[in-house]
């Protein structure tokens, strides 16, 4: 299937529930069967419907990507918690990201002189951009390099020291997202990083895949060294638990929390209209209960 399909599509009939479930633990959340867009892609399937409460939800492989009531927690966080802590990025990579929230909060910064996105698959991309474009609105950026590819031969082909920011807002760890979780792929992240330069990536819920959070967080210890890890804490209603992280990495640039500058980051969160990061949200996102503490330095 390739066009959107209308809310009265009779195979949904009988389901009216999106169900996020690691085979243990499930969040399940009502969609009515309004299913506004399916693409089975040569990737992934892409789907959108339009909730009862969380308006219109973008999903690959039933797995919950966004919904447009609270998805400003984790692109708002993924950006804004590496630009405020750099203060002079100019050239971004972003892995990923295809429903354009990162490019979004990414564009409100003037300094920023080029943002190249690799997105495996187009189909996110065109169902972002007809349902949910409040999400996708920075799509026709003149400084936005839209490339449809694989993002790890992209990075595998890309000059050392090319990026200022890198951003990897990938799904969760199957399918064409699987390569984004190994350390050649970040060891290639490193390489193409600049001295200085920062790293946020997408790092799971830790109660939910538990697994794939620690064992990410230690392939990123091991790339680009213990100090240089800082993992945080995003909360999303509409992700498996409700608690996501994100972790922030840099080759030896500056400290996430001891390197903000309030009064600049103050003046920003001012002038822009943003829903959920500001300044006491950054600091505390970084205190992490023990137990998660605890999974991360086993």
């Amino acid at each position: 299937m390739t066009q959107a399909e209308t809310p009265q599509s009779t195979d949904l009939a009988a389901s009216e529930w999106l169900t996020d479930s690691n085979g243990h633990f499930a969040l399940a959340i009502r969609h009515g069967g309004n299913r506004l867009f399916v693409e089975q892609s040569p990737y992934q399937t892409v789907e959108v419907f339009q909730t009862e409460t969380f308006g219109k939800m973008l999903t690959i492989d039933s797995m919950v990507m966004c919904t447009e009531v609270d998805e400003a927690a984790y692109h708002e966080m993924i950006v804004h918690v590496p630009m405020q802590v750099h203060g002079d990025v100019r050239n971004v990579l972003v892995i990923g990201a295809g429903d354009g929230g990162t490019i979004r909060e990414l564009m409100r910064y003037e300094q920023i002189e080029r943002v190249t996105m690799v997105e495996i698959d187009d189909a996110v991309v065109r169902a972002s951009k007809e349902f949910l474009p409040s999400i996708s609105s920075a799509f026709g950026h003149p400084k936005l390099d839209l490339q449809i590819g694989d993002g790890i031969k992209f990075l595998q082909a890309a000059a050392a020291e090319s990026y200022d920011l890198i951003v990897i807002d990938s799904s969760d760890p199957v399918g064409p997202s699987e390569g984004l979780f190994s350390e050649g792929f970040y060891r290639d992240v490193y390489r193409v990083l600049k001295t200085g330069g920062s790293l946020t990536v997408q790092s799971e819920g830790p109660m939910f895949n538990t697994s794939a959070f620690k064992d990410l967080n230690q392939c990123l210890k091991l790339v680009f060294g213990q100090d240089s890890v800082n993992c945080y804490l995003v909360f999303i209603p509409t992700y498996p638990t409700g608690m996501w992280s994100l972790t922030y990495c840099t080759k030896n640039g500056p400290h996430p929390v001891k390197a903000l500058d309030e009064a600049s980051t103050t003046a920003f969160t001012t002038s822009h209209p943003l829903r959920y990061y500001n300044i006491d949200v950054h600091r505390a996102a970084f205190c992490l209960p023990n137990h998660i503490k605890a999974m991360i330095n086993e």
